[in-house]
């Protein structure tokens, strides 16, 4: 399991939101942001800087484009210009179609700090650009196994190489699913409760089945059978059978495995001859479903033997 955490490119956010680039000079490849929050420069245009947080995109709306224009004049927004880029702020953005001035685009290139563009709505775009930006600067690793969506339930399968997890995957795209991820998943940790998985770009909708090779899910089954992005809810630990081991039998109690620190219920599956994999995938994840809705047939059974218990203890007396 590898963990990294780096900053996003604000090239990539401008065309995930497509975004017009005002600063043509100014190669946005080169420009990242660090954190998930933004700020819109009110306060900071009247000239108070305490407590500002320069790491953060900025940006402007209305009301800031109203301000600068109708209150000052062209030298006194020049000085309001120069002021704000001099805290190095990763990137402006300039909502509801308003086009920034000469000067403003002056100072951002002598900064270095990009100035980009949008028709949407202010508070709109906002929540939009915290979306793109808690997505592409969360927490994010990368973990040996297959991802599929069963029934909505994101099933991640995990094991040894060799183990089956592919042919496990495979078994449950021909019985209707979707496959997310093979031999490699990458996971983000989007906020404090949920984990995002996906595929790296170069194996995505493929699947190796050692002894034929690398097959494309996609032209082969159908675009309804892959899918980009995938909640993790469950995993499923393939391991090989042992005698002497004391497996689980009921699952009164849930066991969890840990990823980017959050808890993931986990069950451990040994493997035999005869035992159909995909079946058995399948109903882990509907009765992992089943569990969050309320109901645990574990809980249940447990429920009845002690009601007969206590029946034939009073039938005793």
């Amino acid at each position: 399991m590898a963990l990294k955490q780096e900053g996003a490119s604000i090239k990539d956010i401008a065309e995930k939101l497509k975004l017009t680039n005002y600063t043509k000079n100014i190669d946005l490849a080169d420009c990242f942001i660090k954190v998930r929050d933004i700020n819109r420069p009110a306060l900071q245009l009247t000239g108070f800087y305490d407590h500002f947080d320069s790491n953060r995109i900025q940006l402007i709306g209305m009301v800031e484009y109203a301000y600068l224009n109708g209150q000052h004049d062209e030298n006194e927004r020049h000085e309001i210009y120069k002021k704000l880029f001099s805290n190095h702020i990763p990137a402006v953005i300039v909502c509801r179609g308003l086009e920034p001035e000469k000067n403003f685009l002056e100072e951002a290139e002598k900064a270095g700090t990009p100035v980009l563009g949008t028709s949407r709505a202010t508070s709109q775009f906002e929540a939009a650009l915290i979306n793109v930006l808690s997505y592409e600067l969360a927490p994010t690793t990368t973990i040996h196994g297959v991802l599929v969506d069963v029934y909505g339930e994101g099933l991640l399968i995990t094991g040894e190489s060799g183990i089956g997890k592919s042919e496990a995957a495979l078994e449950l795209v021909r019985r209707g699913h979707r496959l997310v991820a093979d031999d490699v998943v990458e996971i983000r940790r989007v906020n404090d409760t949920t984990l995002i998985g996906t595929s790296p770009a170069i194996t995505k909708y493929l699947i190796e089945l050692r002894g034929i090779g690398i097959i494309d899910v996609k032209s082969l089954y159908g675009v309804e059978c892959v899918k980009d992005t995938q909640t993790i809810d469950l995993v499923i630990q393939l391991e090989d059978w042992h005698r002497d081991t004391d497996y689980d039998r009921l699952g009164l109690d849930d066991e969890y495995i840990e990823i980017l620190g959050q808890k993931v219920v986990c069950h451990s599956l040994p493997i035999r001859p005869g035992r159909n994999l995909a079946i058995i995938c399948e109903t882990a994840a509907v009765n992992h479903r089943q569990k969050k809705m309320g109901y645990n047939a574990a809980a249940e059974l447990y429920k009845r033997v002690q009601e007969n218990i206590v029946g034939a203890s009073k039938e005793i007396k």
